[in-house]
């Protein structure tokens, strides 16, 4: 089997090869899978959304291991797909080397800045809905400890775990804060078995409520946590279902958006920074029928409160990616 059948999914049932010279859009999964139920799964449900409405088409790769990002990337370019976006910061490099060989296809990266003028960059303020649901969890934990859990310790997901404690000492100024980060390779994103570990660990520390930002490794934390009857939060897309009545919130990152925006874009999709942050509705934290019951009308007052004032600049919250420190901790 050769790697591009390898990485095609459903999506893709159009054979990419350099005689195909469609302008349809195209998408690239990061590492950790398609249904991830998190940041990836977010990135499809943008396309999906977009194909659905318009009845267009488009490409999709799911990356099995780090050497094929720049080989995905130059075959998409080859068939004129048009724009390409890619899901995850792991693709800078990549992209800043291949951008340059493709000046007519516009490429979109989620999570990470590239300077190429055919580049558009989309970057999140994680801190911000982090802050919002690091509130809830202060005003929900009865123990009087909440927990942290990332995937690859990195910048981007210290940035969720500083604003997340700053949120929970905004709530309960004698907070006590439990962390683990997962590992220090792309694994660490698909690990659910080792999400599992930790989080009975942070339990043992006193830890009710645990915050997980750790792609798949995530439903492994969200799956403990309900077994052993604590709360757990989701992160990127809205996890509150997985457990209804379990998971206290989810801090939605919206990564749909950005894929959909691009795809409606097309080739008129604007280069550059785009910043997607609370006031432009880019994170939040998600209320609906599996949590209502956990979050009271008190609670959620205060942290719409809180929502206000970061969107007004009012509250600012601690940006962990300006100078990798954390004050909250």
């Amino acid at each position: 089997m050769t790697l591009m059948k390898k990485l095609l999914g459903a999506a893709a049932s159009l054979a990419l090869t350099a005689g195909l010279a469609h302008a349809d859009p195209a998408l690239i999964f990061d590492l950790g899978g398609k249904f991830d139920k998190s940041f990836n799964e977010a990135a499809y449900e943008g396309a999906k959304r977009w194909a659905d409405e318009t009845g267009g088409s488009y490409k999709e790769l799911e990356m099995q291991n780090e050497a094929q990002r720049e080989q995905a990337l130059r075959r998409l370019a080859e068939t004129g797909a048009n724009p390409i976006v890619m899901t995850g910061f792991a693709f800078g490099d990549v992209l800043n080397s291949v951008a340059p060989d493709y000046p007519d296809t516009k490429f979109v990266i989620i999570d990470m800045v590239v300077d190429q003028p055919n580049v558009s960059s989309v970057v999140f303020t994680e801190e911000q809905g982090s802050y919002l649901v690091g509130m809830m969890a202060g005003l929900a934990s009865k123990t009087g400890t909440v927990g942290f859990i990332g995937g690859m310790d990195i910048p981007l997901i210290r940035k969720f775990s500083c604003g997340y404690a700053q949120g929970a000492k905004a709530a309960n100024p004698d907070i006590k804060f439990v962390e683990n980060m997962t590992g220090t390779t792309p694994a660490a994103w698909n690990d659910p078995v080792k999400g599992g570990e930790l989080t009975k660990a942070q339990i043992s520390q006193g830890a009710d409520v645990i915050f997980a930002a750790a792609g798949g490794t995530g439903i492994g934390v969200l799956q403990t946590a309900a077994d052993d009857g604590i709360l757990s939060i989701g992160v990127d897309s809205n996890q509150n279902y997985l457990h209804p009545g379990k998971v206290l919130t989810s801090m939605t990152k919206r990564v749909d958006n950005a894929v959909y925006d691009a795809f409606k874009a097309g080739t008129d999709v604007a280069t550059g920074v785009q910043v997607m942050d609370l006031a432009k509705g880019g994170v939040g934290y998600a209320m609906d029928d599996n949590n209502a019951a956990l979050v009271s009308p008190e609670m959620k007052a205060k942290v719409d409160e809180a929502a206000a004032k970061i969107a007004s600049g009012e509250i600012v919250v601690h940006d962990y990616m300006l100078d990798n420190t954390c004050p909250a901790m």
